[in-house]
């Protein structure tokens, strides 16, 4: 099959899947993704995240989510799940992001039916046990406490600043939720969220590989088992605006400096924009790449850090992913930037470059040979975004959470025909510098605040000669004011976040 005929058959697949389904199975929508390939993806999608948790119950999205990928079933323990997945080498993994909940998981053929049978009963018919809720709450804790708090200042400055943004809204809470709301949390509140938000209202059902054509009608037969409920669309409101720029540090004995700033934008996949907002994302930051603009004023010319992206939707675990992960689909989306890790002496100076680069790209825009080379990687890198059969199930997905057509051919049509001129009117109406919250991740953060709000200079000095224009442009930004109210310059221990 040529790539036009299956792009053609794989939004018909998604056309059927989510508006032709007629019968006993009205509610469920499917997409399906049929090949050769001997391995079998599941990919079960509930519309309902942690944007659902009730307010003083953050992280009962998350927790309900695991309890059902890692505890048992009705009939078997969760250790005879696993004695049992073994011999296949496989597993079922969970995630539950604001607006969705995943459950996924793949397969070789050959064992389709006895990891199917795992796979739907741990879905579908939870054993609840006391043991299990108490394993899984403690892992939920020490995420929180240990492996973000402690071990990733990165992943902690991220989302520290969309608490920041969102606060007050149902995204202002960590998909884990919080300590003091975890440890008060019992099985009945589990069973209660599952019963409402685990319908068939709520569901689409994945699927791709080389699966037998009977196994897709198979599904949707158990999961019509399922209530029909209602869907779990949240209320979101605009998040609250910001008078000013803020700025938040994080008081923690680390030895580097990690930034996260940013301010939330309209834009989401299939507004007019998005494919404009997508390449200044590329130009300005592309994950993981050297290309990008920040990465060469910050890293390459001047050896200030390891990494300098931006992002215009969420993106977590950026340590440890080159692309982004699918089905983390959300209706409103922050524009972002990522600076990691400082050296703390270099901090303010690093600080202000990333700014006072902000700046000058809403000021200026984008040059026309910046955006034909940019635009010309985006259409071929996003070939990557779907190169395994779990990604490009996933992608399918979020295209029909946004209502687009498929991912790769939607950027690239859209990248075709866009101008640069419709890259710097979109610069020019989205980004700003009006309202834009800074985290920092950092020891000593008072000082580090002082150093901020007084606006002192912070030269830099360098192990070897650098050029004239960079040691030129160097006294500028060192003197580059950030303009700061006191009041807005906040410092909490890091024993607090996410407590």
């Amino acid at each position: 099959m040529n790539m036009r005929a299956r792009m053609i058959c794989l939004f018909v697949c998604l056309i059927l899947g989510l508006f032709a389904v007629t019968g006993a199975f009205a509610e469920i929508k499917v997409v399906a993704l049929p090949s050769k390939s001997p391995l079998v993806t599941l990919r079960v999608v509930y519309l309902a995240g942690t944007a659902s948790d009730p307010a003083n119950q953050p992280g009962l999205a998350t927790l309900t989510a695991s309890m059902l990928a890692e505890g048992g079933t009705r009939e078997l323990t969760y250790k005879q799940i696993v004695d049992a997945m073994f011999p296949m080498a496989t597993s079922v993994s969970s995630y539950a992001d604001k607006e969705m909940t995943v459950f996924s998981g793949v397969t070789h053929v050959d064992n389709l039916d006895k990891y199917y049978a795992l796979f739907r009963a741990m879905l579908l018919e939870p054993g609840w046990r006391q043991d299990d809720f108490q394993r899984v709450k403690d892992d939920q804790i020490n995420f929180l406490r240990v492996s973000l708090r402690g071990n990733n200042d990165e992943e902690l400055g991220k989302e520290v600043l969309y608490n920041a943004i969102y606060q007050g809204h149902p995204y202002g809470h960590h998909n884990a939720g919080t300590v003091s709301s975890l440890e008060k949390l019992a099985v009945a509140d589990l069973q209660r969220f599952y019963k409402a938000h685990y319908t068939q209202a709520n569901l689409i059902l994945g699927v791709a590989g080389g699966y037998p054509p009977e196994f897709l009608a198979r599904m949707k037969k158990d999961f019509s088992t399922l209530p029909s409920g209602a869907a779990s669309k949240p209320k979101l409101p605009a998040p609250k605006a910001a008078a000013e720029p803020s700025l938040l540090l994080v008081d923690k004995d680390t030895r580097s400096v990690a930034y996260s700033l940013g301010f939330p934008i309209e834009v989401k996949r299939g507004d007019p924009d998005y494919p404009a907002l997508l390449l200044v994302q590329s130009y300005f930051g592309q994950h993981r790449n050297s290309g990008g603009r920040l990465y060469q004023r910050l890293r390459e010319q001047r050896g200030l850090n390891y990494g300098d992206y931006t992002y215009i939707e969420y993106f977590p675990q950026g340590m440890f992913r080159f692309e982004p992960a699918p089905n983390l689909a959300r209706s409103q989306q922050i524009f972002q930037i990522w600076i990691r890790p400082v050296e703390p002496p270099t901090a303010h100076f690093a600080l202000r470059l990333a700014l006072y680069e902000l700046d000058r790209l809403i000021r200026n825009g984008i040059g026309k040979e910046d955006f034909e080379r940019t635009r010309s990687f985006l259409s071929k890198y996003v070939n990557l975004l779907t190169r395994t059969k779990t990604a490009e199930l996933g992608y399918a997905i979020d295209s029909a959470f946004y209502g687009i057509p498929v991912y790769n051919s939607y950027v690239k049509k859209s990248l075709a025909k866009l101008t640069v001129d419709d890259v710097n009117r979109a610069i020019r109406k989205h980004l700003r510098m009006s309202d834009l919250r800074v985290v920092a991740i950092t020891r000593n953060a008072a000082e580090l605040r002082e150093k901020i709000l007084g606006n002192a200079p912070s030269p830099m000095s360098y192990n070897s000669p650098k050029p004239k224009e960079i040691t030129d442009e160097d006294k500028i930004v060192e003197v580059w004011k950030i303009s700061l109210k006191p009041e807005a310059a906040q410092v909490v221990p890091v024993a607090k976040v996410f407590e």
